[in-house]
């Protein structure tokens, strides 16, 4: 309801993902930038169209395959791929073939998540902002995520 607001997949069967550039630079210390400024930079934003992520992702993955697929957010849940570990995956590639599993498989990595992060309690005390300052990062209410993750809660709590 409030990460994707949609499918965990596009009608092409791959996952939706959102390819962060800021990540991927921090993760190739900004060798990139200079050359492909559209997937790594230091700066945020640049995202383009949800159906044009794997795009993204695939220029990105040329240059440095794990620190790409570290950089992207996946799934239903949006649970960015550096947190793989914390996802209950023993690998990165075992984290993204869940991802291109399915959404059961994205739930099932959400709840690890939730659970190694020990995230638990935030939820059930529906703290919803102390759950999404850790969840979604220090900048989570420029997009409103307590609120609206407030307002999930109530629209399903029947």
């Amino acid at each position: 309801e409030v990460e994707s607001k949609q499918d965990g997949f596009l009608p092409t069967d791959e996952p939706i993902i959102l390819f962060e550039r800021h990540i991927f630079s921090k993760l190739t210390k900004g060798i990139f930038d200079t050359s492909n400024p559209n997937i790594s930079n230091k700066t945020s934003g640049g995202y383009g169209s949800v159906a044009s992520q794997h795009k993204r992702l695939q220029e990105a993955v040329a240059l440095d395959r794990n620190a790409a697929l570290m950089s992207a957010s996946w799934g239903k849940f949006q649970i960015m791929g550096f947190n793989f570990a914390l996802a209950g995956c023993n690998s990165l590639q075992q984290f993204v073939t869940a991802m291109y599993t399915s959404e059961s498989a994205h739930l099932g990595c959400f709840v690890e998540y939730i659970k190694n992060t020990f995230l638990d309690d935030e939820l059930r005390d529906k703290r919803w902002a102390d759950f999404a300052r850790k969840y979604n990062g220090p900048l989570y209410y420029k997009n409103n995520y307590d609120k609206k993750m407030a307002a999930a809660y109530k629209k399903y709590q029947a």
